[in-house]
């Protein structure tokens, strides 16, 4: 991007001669500025414009680039567009003229149609012939018209040599002008070096644009690249050369050329000689401030130098070397003047030199930052700092007016400004007063700065202290304590002696650790070992400690030579080591660790270890490996146990090759464990089936495996095993299924499905027919089974077969309910049973119920009717009654219920206002439906009248709750009784009605109290959360009807998830939060809240999420404590025979007391012996719990100390057992077991011990299904109480 100041062209101002044919160029500059600053320069063309020659009629463009391009455009051209144009640049310095030509040619004139338009109208008078006319003539008549018309004008004269007379017009005109007047010529001129020199010609110039030449000795100067040595000015007619900065070089003769005129001068240039114009004078400066010389010349120099002592100086941060622009005046500044700078201070220029001296005055010294006290403990280091405003300064030290020597003790440091004096490891005779004085060159003054100095007395105290290391023979050993003062030294016991000089061993002390270092671990440097130090004291012991070590001689053996014992002997395993500490023994077997139990024992000496293992079966053979672990490393033994045993029995299925009534061939596998010795031979042994005796039919040797007998009987069933025998003994056996020799008799079919034909309530008889099939052989009996309805359970009716197809079954509980089945056996075996009997209950014939007594009406209301009635007195009693009604305008009658009812009163609901309905009832048991009795009148659904009475008739007033009524209802009123009937209820209407009646003598009342009632609003917004281990916290919004109303309340239940049962965990809660406890931990719970009324039951409201008890919070509670909060040994406090009590300096006693101590004197006390041998209060209790229900048992105890609780099912200990949760709390036991199971069925018992005695107290619990009523009946018997989980 470049930027022109200023760039226009120009058309010549004086047009001398019309140019068409030859071109013009020139260039010419008017200076304005004698100097021109740095970095900033004349214009310059970069791209001169050039002379053109183009068509008359086209267009022409110039174009001039000065670091810019700039173009002038002419349209259309013509003759009088031929000229000389100007482009001028300019900026604050100089203007630069460049000056070219334009030259249009001639060519045809264009045709103009519109004049070439013939006009209509009288023919042009023909124009007068032109008189002829000489050359002479004809050359003034062109100089006086337009060079455009000049062919026009000389066709018109008859002159055809165009050309021609344009040269000679040319000819003429250049005589009639003279190019250039010299009114003033050059002149020599004498300048001196480095001045500027001036030629000057004052010239008159026909054309401005003429072309001038300035030469030097011929050759013509570059003016355009003399970089300002040269410049061109112009004032009016007068021309200049300006010569800067001559030299000898540019003296010469000068020209100047224009047109045909030569115009010359000589220049001369003067040499001076060079001299100081001053010397330089002495100069003295304070410190710190700068030195300025200056020199002037005569003339300038180009080398000189400034010297201090004799050496050169160089320009840089403490030397400012100017030199003037002129290069006459030198000035040297002296920065920042220090002592360093006093001395000569020389110029040299030349052969010249002149000198002069630099003198300083030193400034006082002061103290920035003086001397502080300085108090330091013993051992420590001192500093003692001060800073000064000079840092050339010398230094001394002085403690309590004595010089300081430099010393391992005392180290002095001067940098800078700042003075330093360190007292390492200083000690209590270090303290005193210190000082420290300064001096400077040239300066007889000593400044100087005090402090004082307190050294303390040092005591330690450990960071870290000793611990117990251990560490292996021929190891090295380390014991490190840290103080927190590294300056404290200290000293090593070892068994309570100081050790001094002992062979092995190490003291090394780094900063504030101290260490003790053995080389070598042994025998010898074991022990306690002590460090002590000023103030403190730190011990540890040092032992051997050896990895386990088994001799590889013992590993080869147990390795090459397995323990072998017979099954039912002692196993004893020992295998010895070396260890120190000794190690842990852990004994695998196959990989599984083995843990001590009844028959196994582990014991360990200082030398070995020994497994026993008693009572060995062929399954404790295996690998055995032996494992010593200690903080030291591991070592293991591995070895074979072989326990010799019986065989195991044969292996397999057994395939039977041949069942024949003459032959039974059969094949088995030889056992897959020999029991460690090689079987010898295979017993083989037979049974009839059914017959419980087994006969050995053969013995073959080990190497077969196949057998065959001929003792078989044809049709009849066998069974067959096969014992392996070794040098131990006979294997079990392994039986075959049962088999038919030759063609096989199948079990009878079923029998029919047994009809009942007699119910009392001891017995039942039944009836079947026999099977349609008897598989072969004929039916032998039939086995009839019965079962409770619900029971999976089914029990033969009788030990032997009932011959026959009729059956009486005794011995059944009254009012059971069962169901009989028949099973038909033959020699095969028994076949499928028949399908179950209906249902029957054991119980004498019972009589259908006679007529209900009593029917009426009790209450009514526009929606609902009460009835009641009495039980009937003839026939048995009844189960319900089905109560039946009908509309008026029907004859059909509808069950008021879906089930009978089950009292003596209900109340119809849903009836339409003031309609009448009849009703009659039935009483039904299960003999049958007795006769109905029916209300004579029918009844009408709206409330009874109320009677009032009185003469003259009484006024009546209704009120609620003391106020006139609202005027919702309708009263209606007649001549004995007045109605008050709203007819659509709400809770609102609750209160007491009071009925008024008034007349002239008086006044009555009546008082009714009206409850409206519904099923309550269920609560809202349930939150589960744990505030107590093991309990759930729920909290809940009240619902309106519980919070209001009196009688409301909540009902909590919770609900397992493994289970669909609710259970109930509370009623009667009146508050909106609850605790449930008694939960399992590991289980997940659904709780559900209900509001309850008279009415009934709310909407359930149930938790979203299931609650998870975690077992880590609870999984198996401990015996907390055994006593009974009435029983808790009381806190006592022991207190010595003699108690002063003492008190002093009180400001609320009197005078009188606050000069003498107060003395209080206590009894001595006694302690009372709380210990008790354990004994139950509440013992245990017996339990029936349905299966799939929690039981939940609990006793109370007391015993001081707290006894120790063991439960016990049988006698096998269940406190252990993952299935069963107990807790024992404040003497409480409680043991819960979930979802209970007919296993869970026996006897349980509690123990509790400690060191004065013990006691046991027990309980049975029975698991029985819901539907065993029979069973539940002789539990209840039994108890005596009835229990419902």
């Amino acid at each position: 991007c470049f930027c022109v100041t200023n760039t226009s062209f120009h058309l010549s101002e004086e047009v001398v001669t019309r140019k068409s044919s030859a071109t013009a160029e020139s260039f010419s500059m008017i200076s304005r500025s004698t100097e021109i600053p740095l970095g900033e320069s004349i214009p310059e063309f970069v791209e001169k414009p050039h002379p053109l020659t183009a068509p008359e009629g086209d267009k022409a463009v110039f174009r001039a680039k000065v670091k810019a391009v700039s173009s002038l455009q002419l349209e259309s051209l013509s003759s009088d567009d031929a000229d000389n144009y100007k482009c001028i640049v300019s900026n604050d310095h100089a203007d630069i003229i460049y000056t070219v030509s334009l030259i249009v040619a001639e060519g045809q004139e264009k045709l103009d149609f519109k004049k070439m338009l013939k006009k209509r109208g009288p023919p042009a008078p023909k124009k007068a012939e032109k008189k002829k006319i000489g050359e002479k003539e004809m050359l003034e008549i062109l100089s006086k018209v337009p060079k455009k018309d000049f062919e026009k004008v000389c066709m018109e004269y008859g002159f055809t040599d165009f050309r021609g007379l344009l040269k000679k017009l040319k000819e003429m005109k250049k005589k009639e002008v003279e190019a250039v007047k010299v009114l003033k010529p050059l002149e020599d001129v004498s300048a001196k070096i480095d001045s500027t020199a001036i030629f000057d010609t004052i010239l008159e110039l026909r054309d401005a644009n003429t072309k001038m030449t300035w030469l030097k000795d011929g050759e013509a100067l570059r003016l355009q690249y003399c970089l300002g040595k040269y410049e061109l000015k112009q004032m009016g007619t007068k021309y200049m050369l300006y010569i800067n900065n001559v030299t000898e070089k540019d003296q010469g003769t000068y020209s100047l050329i224009v047109c045909d005129k030569k115009l010359s001068a000589n220049l001369h240039v003067i040499d001076e000689p060079l001299k100081f114009l001053a010397d330089l004078k002495p100069l003295k400066v304070t410190e710190r401030q700068t030195a300025v010389f200056e020199i002037r010349l005569s003339k300038k120099v180009p080398n000189f130098a400034w010297k201090f002592n004799g050496k050169d100086l160089k320009r840089d941060d403490k030397y400012e070397i100017i030199t003037s622009e002129d290069g006459l005046t030198h000035t040297l500044k002296i920065k920042d003047v220090r002592p360093s700078d006093m001395g000569n201070i020389s110029f040299e220029a030349g052969d010249l030199v002149t000198k002069t001296e630099l003198s300083i005055e030193r400034t006082p010294i002061k103290f920035v930052r003086n001397l502080k006290n300085v108090r330091v403990k013993e051992k420590g280091k001192a500093c003692l700092e001060c800073e000064l405003t000079s840092k050339d300064v010398k230094l001394k030290w002085l403690k309590n007016g004595k010089v300081i020597e430099r010393s391992r003790k005392f180290t002095m440091t001067h940098e800078g400004k700042v003075a330093e004096l360190i007292i390492d490891d200083a000690e209590l005779g270090d303290s005193g007063d210190y000082m420290v004085v300064a001096t400077q060159e040239n300066d007889p003054t000593e400044y100087y700065s005090n402090c004082t100095v307190v050294v303390e007395e040092r005591f330690a105290t450990i960071k870290s202290g000793l611990s117990d290391i251990q560490a292996s023979t021929g190891d090295p050993a380390e014991l490190s304590v840290v103080l927190n003062d590294e300056r404290v030294e200290g000293v090593w016991l070892k068994d309570g002696k100081e050790i001094t000089d002992m062979t092995g061993i190490q003291i090394v002390k780094q900063g504030a650790v101290h260490k003790l270092i053995i080389d070598k671990m042994g025998e010898g440097y074991e022990g306690k070992y002590t460090f002590k130090a000023k103030g403190v004291e730190s011990e540890a012991t040092v032992s051997i400690a050896d990895p386990p070590f088994i001799d590889p001689s013992v590993l080869e053996a147990l390795a090459a030579h397995p323990v072998t014992v017979k099954a039912g002997q002692t196993a004893n395993i020992k295998v010895p080591f070396k260890a120190k500490p000794l190690p842990k023994v852990f004994w695998f077997k196959d990989g599984i660790e083995v843990t001590e139990e009844k028959r196994i024992e582990m014991d360990r000496t200082n030398d070995h270890a020994l497994l026993t293992i008693k009572h060995c079966v062929r399954e404790d053979s295996g690998a055995i490996m032996m494992k010593l672990k200690s903080d030291c490393g591991t070592a293991t033994a591995h070895l074979h146990l072989n326990v010799i045993d019986k065989p195991k029995p044969p292996q397999g299925k057994v395939e039977f090759l041949e069942k024949s009534g003459k032959c039974v061939k059969m094949k088995w596998k030889a056992p897959k464990d020999n029991g460690g010795k090689p079987v010898t031979h295979f017993i083989i042994e037979r049974k009839i089936v059914g017959k419980k005796s087994w006969v050995k039919v053969g013995e073959i040797e080990s190497k077969h495996t196949t057998f065959a007998t001929d003792k078989v009987e044809e049709g009849k069933a066998y069974q067959f095993r096969i014992m392996a025998v070794n040098s131990e003994g006979a294997s079990e056996p392994l039986e075959t299924e049962e088999i038919f020799a030759g063609d096989p008799i199948d079990p009878p079919g079923q029998a029919s499905q047994p009809q009942v034909t007699d119910v009392t309530k001891d017995a039942i008889t039944i009836t079947w027919n026999p099977p349609a099939k008897d598989g072969g052989s004929p039916v032998m009996g039939y086995v009839v089974e019965k079962r409770k309805k619900g029971s999976n359970l089914w029990v033969p009716v009788s030990k032997e077969l009932i011959q026959g197809t009729k059956c009486k079954v005794d011995g059944l509980l009254e009012d059971t309910e069962y169901e009989f089945r028949v099973i038909a056996v033959n020699q095969a075996g028994p076949g499928h049973p028949s399908s179950a009997s209906n249902s029957v209950v054991a119980r004498d014939p019972i009589k259908p119920p006679g007529l209900v007594k009593g029917l009426h009406v009790a209450d009514s209301s526009n929606s609902s009717i009460s009835l009641a009635w009495q039980q009937p007195d003839e026939g048995d009693a009844p189960s319900g009654y089905i109560l039946e009604m009908r509309a008026e305008d029907t004859k059909d009658w509808s069950k008021c219920t879906k089930i009978p009812i089950s009292g003596t009163s209900y109340t119809v609901g849903g009836l339409q206002e003031r309609q009448k309905y009849f009703f009659r009832i039935r009483a039904v048991n299960e003999a049958g439906v007795g006769e109905p009795i029916e209300l004579k009148d029918g009844v009408l659904a709206m409330p009874p009248p109320g009677l009032c009475a009185g003469s003259p008739p009484p006024t009546v007033v209704w009120q609620k709750d003391g106020f006139s009524t609202k005027g919702k209802e309708t009263i209606t009123k007649g001549k004995n009784h007045s109605q008050f009937l709203i007819h659509s209820t709400k809770r609102t209407d609750s209160g007491r009605y009071r009925i008024v009646l008034r007349n002239d003598y008086g006044e009555a009342h009546y008082d009714i109290h009206v409850q409206v009632t519904d099923f309550p609003r269920p609560p809202t917004n349930l939150n589960l959360s744990e505030e107590v281990p093991n309990t759930v916290t729920l909290k809940w919004d009240h619902s309106p009807d519980v919070k209001d109303a009196g009688g409301a309340h909540y009902v909590i239940l919770k609900r397992d998830t493994s289970t669909a049962t609710w259970f109930t965990a509370a009623e009667k809660v009146y508050s909106n939060k609850y605790t449930v406890t008694g939960l399992l931990p590991g289980r997940k719970y659904f709780f559900r809240v209900i509001a309850r009324n008279d009415i009934g039951d709310s909407d359930p409201l149930d938790s979203k999420d299931s609650w998870h008890l975690n077992k880590d919070k609870g999984s198996r509670p401990c015996l907390i404590d055994n006593l009974q909060d009435s029983q808790l040994q009381e806190k006592t406090e022991i207190i010595q025979k003699r108690t002063v009590m003492t008190i002093k300096n009180i400001d609320s006693l009197p005078d009188t007391l606050e000069s003498e101590p107060f003395h209080a004197k206590v009894k001595e006390y006694h302690e009372r012996d709380w210990r008790r041998a354990p004994h139950f209060i509440t013992p245990l209790k017996n339990h029936a719990v349905r299966r799939g229900h929690d039981c939940t048992m609990s006793c109370a105890f007391l015993g001081m100390p707290r006894p120790v609780v063991t439960l016990y099912k049988g006698n096998v200990n269940i406190t252990a057992n993952s299935k069963f949760w107990y807790n024992s709390t404040s003497g409480v036991c409680t043991l819960m077991i979930p979802a209970c199971t007919a296993k869970d069925s026996g006897d349980y018992s509690v123990l509790i011990e400690n060191e004065l005695g013990q006691d046991k107290c027990g309980c049975t619990l029975t698991v029985y299904d819901k539907d065993d009523k029979s069973l539940l009946d002789s539990v209840t018997d039994s108890l005596h109480k009835k229990h419902i989980m």
